[in-house]
């Protein structure tokens, strides 16, 4: 499924790739400075997981709290993230069945 994206912090996309600013905008911990999300439309109409903001990565244990709007397109569309970022170790690792994280307090693998 294709959706519109938008950007969580509501700036103009920089690029239309895999991540809405150049891959050199990183912030000190590594973390790019912004991130698609689902438009505010698409994540009104319902959420098919519950909305959670904290997960765990399997490799290291560190546990990583999210903004709200990424959370929630989580919650509407699982699949729309092929990766997430580790507080822990300062990167992103893959999402998804195959995926190093977990919701915390769930077994539940995040982008499921």
């Amino acid at each position: 499924m294709t959706f519109r994206k938008d950007t969580n912090s509501g700036d103009d996309p920089k690029l239309d790739t895999s991540c809405p600013v150049p891959d050199d905008s990183k912030r000190p911990d590594g973390q790019h400075v912004d991130h698609w999300v689902l438009p505010d439309e698409e994540r009104a109409k319902g959420f098919v997981r519950p909305v959670r903001r904290s997960y765990a990565h399997l490799t290291c244990g560190t546990v990583t709290n999210m903004p709200l709007k990424i959370a929630e397109t989580y919650a509407r569309e699982p699949s729309y993230y092929g990766s997430t970022f580790c507080c822990g170790c300062r990167d992103y690792f893959p999402v998804g069945e195959n995926g190093e994280f977990i919701w915390v307090g769930t077994t539940e693998k995040v982008g499921t």
